[in-house]
C-alpha cells in the first residue's frame, strides 16, 4: 500500500511540475509564434541577383563552310571521315579504335591514377561543405549540467544564509557541543540549461552562401569529369605515339638491312675489283646514317612507355603489359558533330566556368546581405537548486528570451568596398566565362580543320611513299644492270625512308585527331552507363540527376 501510494506521490508531482512548466512557458511560445510568424514574412527577401544561366552560343557550324566528310587515301587508317550531328560520343568512345588493349589499360588507370584519388576526394570535399552550410538554416541546441562544491568564509556564514523551495541552499557547520559560533558555509550547487540559438535568414544571406558552396561543389564535380576525360586522352595519345615509334623503327630497321646488305655486296664487288672504293664508303655512309637514327627513336618509344606507366598509376621500374601497333588500331568512319550549343552543356571547362560564374553572383548577393541588419534569437531554460532532484521544483527553473538585430553604421567603408568588390568579381566571372566559351569553340573548329586537312596529308603522303618505293625499285634494277650508280641508287633509297616515316606519322595524326575530337566535344561524361563498373560513383550521380 505504502508502495502504490509512493507511485501516485510521484505522478502527482510530475503533473504538478509539467503543468508549471506549460504555465511558465505558455508566454514563450506566445512570443515564439509572433517572431516566426515575422521571419517567414522578411524571409521571402534574398539579397543580390538570381542567377541565369548564360544564353548558349546561337551558331549551328563552327567555320564559315560546314565539313561534311574528309578525303580518303590508299594506306592504313586512310578510308574517309564523315561527321553527324546526330550521332552521340559514349562515354568510354576510345573504344571506337577497336583495341582491347587500350580498354583495358584506361579500365586499370581509373582505379590507379592519384589525379583520380585526389579530384574524387576534392569532391567530396566539396559535398561536406554544402551539407555543412546547409546546417546554418536550423537551430543551433545544446545542454550543459554544472555540479559544484563550494566553501565560503566563516565570516560569510549565517544561521540561514539562502533559501530555496523547502531547503536551504548554504548550510553552515556549528558545533553542537559547545557554543555556537559561525563556522565556514558548504554547499553544493547544480545547474542544467537547454540553450537555443537561431539566426533568421531574413535576407538570404545563408541562402546566397549555401548556393555559392553548391556552386563549389559542382566545380569540382565537373573537374572530376576533366580528370577522367584528360586521363583516357593522355593514355590513347600515348598509345598511338608508341604505335607510331615502334612503325618507325621498323620502317628504319627495314632500311638498316637494306643497306647492311649493300655494304656486303659491295665489299665482295670491290675485293673483286668490281667496284671502285668511294661507292664502298657512301654505302658504308649511308649505314651509318640510318643507325644514327635508332637511339632517337628507342628514347622516344622508352620515354613513352614511362608516361603509360606514370598515367597508369605505376612508377617506372613497373611495367604495363599492353603494347600498341598501328596495325592494332581502327579508325572510326562516323564522327560526331554536336551543335555549340549543346557543346556548352558538354565540356567539363565551360560547365566549370558557369559554376564559378554562379559563385561569384551568390558572393555577390552575401555582400549585399552583409550590409542589412542582422538578427538573432537565443533561448534557454533550465533550472538551479542545491541538490538535482529540486532544481526544476517551486523557485528552481528558470528561462530566458532574448532577441536581437544589429546594424553597422560605420566601418570605414568596409561593407560597401567589399560589396562593389564582389559586383566587379561577378563581371570578371561573365567576362571569363565568355572566353572559355570561345575558346572552347575554337578548339573544336581547330580540331575539325586538323581532321580535313590531315586526311588530305595522308593521301599525299600514301602517294609519295607508293611513289618513292617504285622509284627504289626501278634504280635498284637499273643499279644491278650498270645502267646508274649508287649514288643514284642511294638517293632513291633516302627517298623511300623519308617518305616511309612521313607516312607513318601521318598515319598516327588521324587517329589523334580523331581522340583529340571525342576530347574537344565534351568526352561523353554523360553517356556513362550505370551497370558499368569503370564508372566512378560521382559519374553515375550527375547521370541520375
Amino acid at each position: 500500500m505504502t508502495e502504490v501510494s509512493s507511485h501516485k506521490s510521484a505522478s502527482i508531482r510530475v503533473l504538478c511540475f509539467l503543468w508549471r512548466i506549460f504555465a511558465d512557458f505558455y508566454g514563450l511560445i506566445i512570443l515564439i509564434r509572433k517572431v516566426l510568424f515575422l521571419i517567414v514574412l522578411l524571409s521571402g527577401c534574398t539579397a543580390g541577383p538570381d542567377f541565369k544561366r548564360p544564353v548558349a552560343p546561337q551558331a549551328i557550324t563552327y567555320a564559315p563552310q560546314a565539313i561534311v566528310a574528309t578525303a580518303s587515301a590508299n594506306s592504313l587508317h586512310g578510308k574517309a571521315q564523315f561527321f553527324s550531328a546526330t550521332k552521340q560520343i559514349p562515354a568510354d568512345w576510345w573504344l571506337l579504335f577497336g583495341s582491347a588493349k587500350l580498354n583495358a589499360l584506361i579500365e586499370r588507370a581509373f582505379l590507379a591514377n592519384p589525379d583520380i584519388e585526389a579530384a574524387q576526394a576534392a569532391l567530396r570535399q566539396a559535398q561536406q561543405s554544402v551539407i555543412a552550410q546547409q546546417g546554418f538554416f536550423y537551430p543551433t541546441v545544446g545542454v550543459s549540467y554544472s555540479p559544484s562544491r563550494n566553501k565560503l568564509a566563516g565570516n560569510n556564514g549565517g544561521s540561514s544564509p539562502g533559501m530555496q523551495g523547502n531547503g536551504t541552499l548554504i548550510q553552515t557547520y556549528s558545533n553542537p557541543a559547545g557554543p555556537k559560533f559561525n563556522g565556514p558555509a558548504y554547499y553544493n550547487f547544480h545547474v542544467a540549461q537547454l540553450n537555443i540559438g537561431y539566426v533568421p535568414d531574413v535576407f538570404g544571406s545563408q541562402r546566397r552562401r549555401v548556393e555559392s558552396a553548391e556552386a563549389q561543389a559542382q566545380m569540382q564535380q565537373m573537374q572530376l569529369q576533366a580528370t577522367y576525360i584528360t586521363l583516357a586522352s593522355n593514355l590513347v595519345a600515348a598509345a598511338f605515339q608508341e604505335a607510331s615509334v615502334r612503325a618507325q623503327l621498323a620502317a628504319v630497321e627495314r632500311v638498316i638491312a637494306i643497306n647492311h646488305e649493300n655494304v656486303e655486296i659491295m665489299r665482295r664487288q670491290l675485293a673483286l675489283g668490281y667496284l671502285a672504293e668511294i661507292d664502298l664508303a657512301a654505302a658504308e655512309s649511308a649505314l651509318a646514317q640510318s643507325q644514327q637514327v635508332l637511339p632517337t627513336l628507342r628514347n622516344q618509344l622508352e620515354q613513352t612507355r614511362d608516361l603509360i606507366r606514370a598515367l597508369s598509376g605505376h612508377t617506372p621500374d613497373l611495367d604495363v603489359p599492353e603494347t600498341f601497333e598501328l596495325t592494332d588500331l581502327q579508325l572510326p568512319a562516323e564522327l560526331p558533330l554536336s551543335l555549340p550549343s549543346q557543346l556548352v552543356e558538354q565540356r567539363p571547362d565551360v560547365c566549370i566556368a558557369e559554376a564559378k560564374l554562379q559563385y561569384a553572383s551568390a558572393q555577390y548577393g552575401v555582400a549585399i546581405a552583409n550590409r542589412l541588419p542582422q538578427f538573432s534569437v537565443q533561448a534557454a531554460m533550465g533550472g538551479m537548486a542545491a541538490a538535482p532532484d529540486w532544481m526544476f521544483r517551486t523557485g528552481g527553473g528558470f528561462f530566458s528570451v532574448i532577441g536581437n538585430v544589429a546594424q553597422t553604421i560605420f566601418d570605414g567603408g568596409t561593407l560597401k568596398a567589399q560589396s562593389k568588390g564582389a559586383e566587379q568579381a561577378l563581371a570578371q566571372a561573365a567576362a571569363q566565362y565568355r572566353g572559355t566559351v570561345i575558346a572552347a569553340l575554337q578548339n573544336v573548329a581547330d580540331t575539325l580543320h586538323n581532321i580535313e586537312f590531315d586526311a588530305q596529308t595522308l593521301a599525299a603522303a600514301a602517294a609519295s611513299e607508293q611513289a618513292s618505293k617504285k622509284v627504289l625499285a626501278l634504280t635498284r634494277n637499273q643499279y644491278q644492270l650498270g645502267y646508274v650508280s649508287y649514288q643514284a641508287l642511294l638517293l632513291a633509297e633516302q627517298a623511300y625512308q623519308l617518305t616511309t616515316l612521313s607516312l607513318v606519322q601521318a598515319q598516327t595524326a588521324r587517329l589523334g585527331d580523331t581522340a583529340v575530337l571525342y576530347q574537344a566535344l565534351g568526352g561523353g561524361w554523360w553517356n556513362w552507363p550505370a551497370d558499368k563498373a569503370v564508372v566512378p560513383n560521382s559519374l553515375q550521380g550527375v547521370n541520375a540527376s
